[in-house]
Formats: structure tokens, C-alpha cells, sequence
């Protein structure tokens, strides 16, 4: 009797059980519905763009450097009477700085005293060619009334030649002598640093006190811009990008520095001279910037967008409704239904709907109702996110159809099935 028992009450549990999953079951497929998802034509602007990332650099650098080596004894003064230093402002020939010139201006004056010897060894070999002249001449009289000997006439001969070419030797050391001593000058003349360019000091590389050593390569002393209120951007763009940009493309920009704030500037040229970045091959752009107020610093880095096309006044829609088509007709109007409309299922990389998104005759659904309602638009230019369309049975504010979701009407619902949306 208690197996009878146990087994009429297991029967009871899993009838029950059965009862209430054909009520879930008949409720849930019983009120089965589509509903789509939408969003509102709008009218805007639009441009497509290309993004990019640069450095804020002078429009043209000095870099200030030291022919001489020594310790810098002195800075010079700005505009401003104040010491050079990060961000003065210097006129073209103004004092940068001074190295000691104790050593050059000794050098300076053994090279004056060479000069000097130089040039009195020249005036004793002069005289030394006119004692050797009058005696060649003396001996060519003697020679001729055969009152001297042909080894004294041959002698008194080499004599004057000899001369003559001690007088040239002493010729040329002048002018090495002369040579030595405008070359200490100029040493010395290093030793005062002065700028080449008006301009900014955006970089000072020593201070008083440290020595500079001028060996293959001049050391850096002070970096200047020559002009802060022109600009530019070096901006890296991948090879797949470059093609699209070309000298005076306009170009918008923003810093971190000015978070809110877009800069404006128009593409200079684009550099032959590509580099490869974990085999990425990138271009470089300069893009030109004015900066009458200084506002941009040098070294700063920009967030670029080139504008290749811009639509004013456009109707904008969502790039989802552009990519979306009903999975039957039953979904379509029925006063526009018609099975080219629709898609094979798993055939959106087949070759006619491929052809349909690269084709601009594009198809836009309406919501209508219950349905979607096909209008045939031209698509314009994308910014990624949205696309310009021009057709005549669209207008600002219709509703166009993004997505579709299945949902029930029951209140019965399964906890554990999400709601299944498709676009």
C-alpha cells in the first residue's frame, strides 16, 4: 500500500508540472509580436573625415650652438633686460651667452706676434735679394770683360736665385702668419654667443658655469623659434588614408591643453620619406597653423581630423538603418511587398547584397504601422556613425527603422531568455 502511495503522489508532482509548462508555453507562443526599433531623420552637418594623431611643432627652429670649447661664463639679456632663459624673447645679433676667452685671447696674441716676425723675415729677405741682385748684376759686367772666373759667375748666379726664392718662402709665411692670426680672431669672436634669428628661446641647454666641448659635433647651447604665431602639425597617417589627402585639404584639431576648444589649420604637404611602425606604414602631414595668439605651444600633441567632403543642411540617418532589411514579408506593408526586397537568410555576404551597400541607391525602411515601408534613397557621405541621404519621399522627423525585437505580449515571461533584438 505505501508503494501505491508514493507512486499516485509522484504521479500528482510531474502532472502538475506538465500543466504548468503548456500554460507558460501556450501563453508565451500565443502572444508572440515584432516590434521594431527606430530612430529620427534629422537634418545637420556632416563631414567625412580622417583621424589622426600629431605633434605641435615651430614653423622654424635654430638650433644655437658653441664652434669653441670653454666654460660659459655669462648669460646675455633679452627684450625685456632680463637674462635669457626658457621663453625669452631676442632680437637677431643680441648676446645669448659668453665663454671664457682667457685661452682664445692668448692665442690671439701669439698669432699677432707671429705676424710680426712674419713679416720682418720678409723684410730681411727682401734686402738680402737686393745685396744678391747688385752682386749677380756686378758679376755679369765682370763676367763679360772676362775679369772673373766661371765658378764665381755661377755662383753669384745661385746666389741671387736663391734669394729671390727665400723671399717668396718669406711671402707666404706672411700670409700663414696672417691666416693664424685671423683664425685666433675668429676663435676668439666664438667665444660670444650671439642669436642668429629673432625669435623664442624654447630651449636652454647650459648654464653658467658648465663647460662646452666643441669636438665633431657643435654642442647645442639654446634652441629658438623664429616665429610662434605660425605653426605646424606633424601628423602620422597610415597608408590606406594617404591616398584621400592632398595639399589644402582643411583640417580640424584639438588639444588637451584647451579641452572644449577646435583649432583650425589646412594640410602643407605630404612627406615622401614614409616610416614602417610595427608594420604599419605611416606618412607624415604637415599641416599649417596660425597662432597669432600664441595660445598653441610647441611639443603639444593634436587629435587631427582631415575634412574631406562636408554637407550642410543633409538629412542624416543612423548607418544601422542603412544596413537593415525585414528577415520576411511579413513584416513589409503589404502594399510593398516584394521578395527582391528581401534577403536570403545567412546572405549578407553574398554578391548582390554586397553590391547593394557599396551601390549609393540604397534602401531605407519607414516605419509604418505594424510594418516597414521600403523608400529608395542615394547615400552621401559618412562620418562613421551617421549618413547623408537625399531622397524625395524622405523628411525630417520620420521614423526609420534601425532593428527589429521579439517580444510576448504575456506578462508570463521567462526569466532566463533575453529578448532577441536583430538589425
Amino acid at each position: 500500500m505505501k508503494w501505491l502511495f508514493k507512486k499516485s503522489v509522484i504521479a500528482m508532482v510531474a502532472a502538475s508540472f506538465a500543466l504548468i509548462a503548456a500554460i507558460w508555453w501556450w501563453h508565451s507562443s500565443g502572444g508572440a509580436k515584432l516590434s521594431f526599433t527606430t530612430a529620427i531623420v534629422k537634418r545637420g552637418e556632416l563631414a567625412a573625415t580622417i583621424s589622426a594623431t600629431g605633434t605641435i611643432e615651430p614653423l622654424e627652429v635654430v638650433d644655437v650652438g658653441a664652434q669653441v670649447a670653454g666654460r660659459i661664463s655669462v648669460f646675455g639679456t633679452d627684450t625685456d633686460g632680463k637674462t635669457v632663459d626658457y621663453g625669452s624673447i631676442v632680437q637677431e645679433g643680441a648676446l645669448l651667452a659668453k665663454i671664457d676667452d682667457s685661452v682664445y685671447a692668448a692665442d690671439l696674441s701669439v698669432a699677432k706676434a707671429g705676424e710680426l716676425s712674419a713679416a720682418a723675415n720678409l723684410e730681411q729677405m727682401k734686402a738680402k735679394l737686393d745685396q744678391a741682385a747688385a752682386e749677380w748684376k756686378r758679376a755679369q759686367d765682370l763676367f763679360t770683360d772676362k775679369l772673373i772666373s766661371q765658378v764665381d759667375y755661377d755662383t753669384d748666379k745661385a746666389s741671387y736665385e736663391v734669394a729671390k726664392a727665400n723671399v717668396a718662402v718669406a711671402d707666404s709665411g706672411v700670409a700663414q702668419a696672417k691666416a693664424d692670426l685671423e683664425k685666433a680672431q675668429r676663435n676668439l669672436d666664438f667665444c660670444t654667443i650671439n642669436s642668429p634669428v629673432s625669435g623664442v628661446i624654447i630651449d636652454r641647454r647650459v648654464n653658467i658655469g658648465e663647460t662646452v666641448v666643441a669636438s665633431l659635433n657643435a654642442p647645442s647651447l639654446f634652441l629658438i623659434a623664429r616665429d610662434l604665431t605660425k605653426m605646424q602639425i606633424w601628423a602620422a597617417v597610415n597608408e590606406a588614408d594617404v591616398g584621400r589627402i592632398k595639399t589644402g585639404t582643411p583640417v580640424t584639431f584639438t588639444v588637451d591643453a584647451f579641452s572644449g576648444r577646435e583649432f583650425q589649420g589646412v594640410v602643407g604637404k605630404v612627406r615622401l620619406n614614409a616610416t614602417m611602425t610595427q608594420n604599419v606604414v605611416l606618412f607624415t602631414v604637415e599641416i599649417n597653423v596660425d597662432n597669432p595668439d600664441k595660445l598653441l605651444l610647441p611639443y603639444l600633441t593634436a587629435n587631427v581630423r582631415f575634412i574631406l567632403h562636408r554637407e550642410n543642411n543633409a538629412l542624416l540617418v543612423p548607418n544601422a538603418a542603412l544596413r537593415w532589411s525585414p528577415s520576411s514579408l511579413a513584416e513589409v506593408a503589404p502594399d510593398a511587398r516584394s521578395s527582391n526586397l528581401i534577403d536570403p537568410p545567412g546572405d549578407t555576404n553574398s554578391a548582390s547584397a554586397s553590391s547593394r551597400k557599396n551601390n549609393p541607391h540604397r534602401t531605407l525602411w519607414l516605419k509604418s504601422g505594424d510594418f516597414a515601408r521600403p523608400v529608395e534613397v542615394t547615400a552621401g557621405i559618412s562620418d562613421g556613425v551617421n549618413t547623408a541621404v537625399s531622397a524625395d519621399g524622405l523628411r525630417e522627423g520620420d521614423e526609420v527603422v534601425t532593428g527589429e525585437i521579439f517580444a510576448t505580449q504575456s506578462d508570463v515571461k521567462n526569466p532566463f531568455l533575453p529578448k532577441v533584438i536583430r538589425r
